[in-house]
């Protein structure tokens, strides 16, 4: 079940407020969960209860995404604008400098915590920002692909597309090496997601000149790519450890761009693993 949180951040109307939806549970050291653009909160449902065994995990959705508003009118969904925002939303739910993992555009939003040390530790899963200018159109134009074919399809035929696994890898097999272990009832969430997330264009019209480039020696560092990432190439994990050389780089097997789905296990264990003490490691 969801919960609410509404802050104030500045604007170029000064005050305003944003509102996010939640999910907490578990004890242990703060642990913040960032989805990729088009998706919710959701995405990481197979392994929040194992990361909550040890971790006080918040589940977030973003801005514009899931059942989060989008961000006031008039304000930006870049980096320099949506890592503060997270920073307000940390500071809002009274935690200070939690672990951070995120995936896709949420690794890229982790990183960006991490580089102004609001965080712990950083665990990004195929994080956005590593690609080549080809890499970057050959994905936004997939993205809009996506969103566009989940916009054009009546509901009645999502619903009977996830009845079957043929039907699921159609709607999913972009992100997910397994898309027909999907469940019907997630297949068909996360397409309407996707059609309904109103940060989905202005989040993507941000990210055309978003190269992360910068060093993070102060802050733990996990990357970790799947090795069948349809959308962002793994090549693209070896551009992270060249610009974050302590990094921690990892591979993840038979797992597509949002690898919580297709190995929940392993994903948690990266995760835990990136966000325990050095001497625990």
């Amino acid at each position: 079940m969801a919960a609410r949180v509404s802050f104030a951040i500045d604007s170029p109307r000064g005050s305003s407020t944003v509102s996010v939806a939640y999910e907490r549970a578990g004890t242990g050291e703060p642990l913040l969960l960032l989805h990729g653009i088009g998706h919710h909160r959701q995405a990481w449902d197979p392994v929040f209860p194992i990361l909550a065994a040890e971790r006080d995990v918040i589940a977030v959705d973003l801005p514009g995404f899931g059942e989060s508003p989008g961000l006031p009118e008039g304000v930006p969904y870049d980096l320099a604008t949506v890592v503060p925002v997270l920073a307000a939303l940390c500071t809002a739910l009274g935690v200070e400098r939690p672990h951070v993992a995120g995936n896709s555009l949420g690794g890229l939003l982790a990183l960006g915590l991490g580089r102004e040390k609001l965080v712990r530790s950083v665990t990004a899963l195929s994080p956005a920002g590593f690609w080549s200018e080809a890499e970057r159109r050959y994905a936004f134009t997939t993205l809009r692909g996506m969103r566009a074919a989940a916009t054009a399809m009546p509901v009645p035929l999502i619903e009977w597309l996830s009845r079957s696994a043929a039907g699921r890898t159609a709607l999913t097999s972009t992100i997910y090496a397994r898309p027909a272990k999907r469940s019907p009832q997630a297949a068909v969430a996360e397409t309407l997601a996707l059609r309904g997330a109103t940060g989905f264009h202005q989040t993507l019209a941000a990210g055309h000149t978003v190269r992360f480039t910068d060093d993070l020696p102060d802050i733990p560092v996990t990357v970790a790519w799947g090795t069948r990432d349809r959308l962002l190439l793994r090549r693209q994990g070896i551009r992270a450890k060249h610009v974050i050389p302590a990094a921690r780089l990892v591979r993840l097997p038979r797992c597509g761009h949002v690898p919580m789905h297709d190995d929940p296990a392993l994903v948690a264990r990266v995760v835990l693993d990136g966000s325990r003490p050095a001497e625990q490691s």
